[in-house]
């Protein structure tokens, strides 16, 4: 049974990662701060002296799974990218560049949110934590600005 499981998770893993490229790990990374976000959410609501409530709950889920549709976004405009380049003859040097990127900003919500959540329970913060995270969210949309002009 042991070796089943195993076997298992590493067809799943190796599939996932095939498939993904690139994307896999910040995916991977994304799956793991959604959870530990929703149960450090749900450990903090006491000491925030909210209730815990199935609508709640819901909505929670509803934002988590908004985020992925927003790498799904980021992998389609990826899509479109190689299409119109291959089209007029480019060969870009990527695959999932703005999913990724995308991914790396939203993990970095969930991890100052989880760091929040932390926070209200009455649990110290080492304090270089939340600027490093904080950082590269800010490092991340500063490589990623584009000038609007209209």
């Amino acid at each position: 049974m042991d070796k089943t499981i195993k076997a298992l998770i590493t067809s799943v893993a190796s599939a996932l990662s095939a498939l993904l490229g690139v994307l896999y790990i910040p995916v991977l990374l994304m799956a793991v701060c959604n959870l530990i976000d929703y149960i450090t959410g749900l450990i903090a609501a006491p000491y925030r002296d909210k209730e815990i409530s199935s609508y709640k709950s819901f909505k929670g889920i509803a934002k988590k799974v908004c985020m992925w549709l927003l790498v799904v976004v980021g992998a389609i405009v990826d899509n479109l990218l190689a299409y119109a380049s291959q089209t007029v003859g480019i060969e870009l040097p990527f695959t999932f560049l703005i999913a990724a990127v995308v991914a790396v900003w939203i993990i970095c919500n969930e991890l100052i949110s989880i760091l929040e959540n932390i926070q209200d329970t009455g649990v110290n913060l080492p304090p270089f934590l939340m600027p490093i995270v904080k950082n590269i969210q800010k490092q991340t949309e500063e490589k990623t600005k584009i000038d609007e002009e209209e």
